[in-house]
């Protein structure tokens, strides 16, 4: 017999067991689904993983974000721009792509554009793809146009248990909108987010930059009636205590 025919039936052979294995393992995979109550499993269409996300990381093209949406740096940021990349060194450029991402995003509203992104990647000279992975990573980068004030409430365990539905209900019936929307005058977004690291000052909502702590239900009704008149609500605890320090 042959090298070449062994080796062949040795392949042959191979292959076999290969698909009996498969055969095997498909068929225990199905009767353990049914005794669980599963289901069969039924093959999608996709070519990756379902994000579980509320947010689509699939650019679509709109009237307000397209790649012929202008965005160019301020005079001003441009400056800001250069004194960023010059804690890195040349060859490390690719390493300032968050504070220039959010510099850029500073400057446009609160949200990132596509240009807006693609003028990050050259001032980086960074190919495009790497800074919108970048922007679709992070939940501190708005892809979508934004209020003036974007309003986070943290609903995560410790102010949970401290009255954080109270106060998320009470900013959705005071903005009239719900999780994710945008008031109609442009000057509220709403969004319900996890742990933006106050526990201690629970419960809290962060406005901007500006974290408001210790909330009631009152206090979140005069701060947002502040907002609206246009006067600057005072950041911080609203208990009277300075900072986080014990309460009474």
């Amino acid at each position: 017999v042959s090298t070449q025919s062994t080796w062949g039936a040795f392949l042959e052979s191979a292959k076999m067991a290969l698909r009996g294995f498969a055969t095997r393992a498909s068929r225990s995979s199905l009767q353990s689904r049914a005794l669980r109550g599963m289901s069969a499993p039924v093959r999608g269409i996709h070519t990756s993983s379902v994000a579980a996300s509320e947010k689509i990381f699939v650019h679509r093209d709109t009237a307000t974000n397209n790649p012929d949406t202008p965005f160019t740096f301020s005079a001003d940021n441009q400056k800001k721009v250069q004194a960023i990349l010059a804690n890195y060194p040349d060859h490390f450029k690719a390493a300032a792509c968050i504070p220039v991402l959010d510099l850029a995003q500073r400057q446009n509203g609160g949200w990132l554009s596509l240009s807006a992104m693609n003028a990050v990647a050259s001032v980086l000279g960074m190919p495009r793809i790497r800074v919108y992975e970048v922007a679709t990573f992070y939940t501190m980068f708005n892809r979508e146009p934004m209020g003036k004030y974007h309003v986070q409430v943290c609903t995560t365990t410790p102010c949970m248990v401290r009255g954080a539905y109270d106060v998320f209900e009470t900013v959705k019936k005071t903005l009239g909108i719900e999780n994710g929307e945008t008031t109609k005058d442009g000057l509220f977004t709403l969004t319900e987010v996890e742990c933006l690291g106050a526990c201690v000052n629970a419960p809290m909502i962060q406005i901007n930059d500006e974290f408001y702590e210790d909330l009631s239900v009152k206090d979140t009704e005069d701060i947002f009636a502040d907002l609206k008149a246009g006067r600057t609500p005072a950041p911080g605890p609203r208990n009277g205590r300075n900072s986080c320090e014990p309460v009474g």
